[in-house]
């Protein structure tokens, strides 16, 4: 396709359980990456945050000085929290557009496990002159054995994708909501027919990918204690922090078998599927 697309990123260091999975997936990819911290280690709702833990695994992942630290002040008290974080990521997209193309914003618990394909498509959407990659994500809910993984399923346990906004944008972009733009998208899916039950089944799909190469989305795979300290500091706390989803959280784990059974019987949030991951594909931390 001629020249390289030039691709940046932004990362924001709050949450620590999975950055370093997440980060070195696509290092190789990129040439910038604008790393967004608040400097009073503050939440977008003002609980501590362990932004110095982040920053201290970020420089040692770092091995060719590609990370650009953006100190900022993020938790303002008078807004919603997702007014903060959209407020953060437009200060982080900013940073990271001059000198790119595209920049990706990638969550710390989202892990590439096919990273030429992601990139391939990324290239496509700039081809076909798309301001945004929606591209799908895996959502992988809890651990429950050696390399099994409860993951939100369709009604009778068949793959969906998941779009918590584009995953990548043409530089310059500006947030509407989140990571949420009003740009036109270049949409890929695990099917030729939509497969994400909260979009419109007629969505339109403009590639198809293996379900292997969908990005992994460890949200709610972590120890309880750093659960509860994510549901305290997210965007979504007054939904995250409710004790009910604690709760389900732990039933789930214990049973995993009855939790994937019940499926068809569930609203869309509460469908899962048992399912496996290679070893190169588990990064569950101390498992081979």
């Amino acid at each position: 396709m001629g020249s390289r697309v030039r691709i940046n990123a932004y990362v924001l260091a709050a949450d620590p359980w999975w950055l370093e999975e997440s980060i070195t997936a696509y290092y190789p990819a990129v040439d910038r990456i604008v790393v967004s911290y608040d400097q009073d280690a503050t939440s977008w709702t003002g609980t501590p945050l362990p932004v110095e833990e982040c920053l201290r695994r970020i420089r040692a992942i770092d091995t060719e000085g590609k990370c650009d630290f953006r100190p900022g002040h993020y938790s303002r008290l008078d807004v919603h929290p997702l007014e903060n974080d959209t407020f953060q990521r437009g200060e982080a997209l900013a940073a990271a557009s001059p000198g790119s193309d595209w920049v990706l914003q990638l969550d710390t618990d989202e892990v590439i496990p096919d990273l030429g394909e992601f990139v391939s498509c990324v290239e496509e959407a700039h081809l076909r002159g798309a301001g945004g990659l929606e591209y799908p994500s895996r959502y992988l809910y809890a651990r429950t054995g050696r390399g099994t993984f409860l993951e939100m399923s369709s009604p009778f346990w068949r793959t969906i994708g998941n779009y918590p906004g584009p995953v990548a944008v043409v530089a310059g972009t500006r947030p509407r909501h989140a990571r949420q733009s009003d740009v036109g998208l270049f949409r890929v899916d695990f099917s030729p027919h939509n497969t994400d039950p909260r979009h419109p089944w007629d969505a339109v799909v403009n590639r198809v990918i293996d379900r292997k190469a969908g990005i992994l989305h460890y949200y709610w795979v972590r120890s309880e204690e750093n659960m509860r300290r994510k549901a305290g500091w997210s965007g979504h706390a007054d939904t995250y922090s409710e004790p009910k989803r604690l709760h389900a959280w732990r039933w789930r784990m214990r049973h995993p078998l009855l939790t994937t059974l019940s499926a068809p019987f569930q609203p869309i949030d509460n469908r899962f599927r048992l399912t496996t991951l290679p070893p190169d594909r588990r990064t569950w931390r101390g498992e081979s």
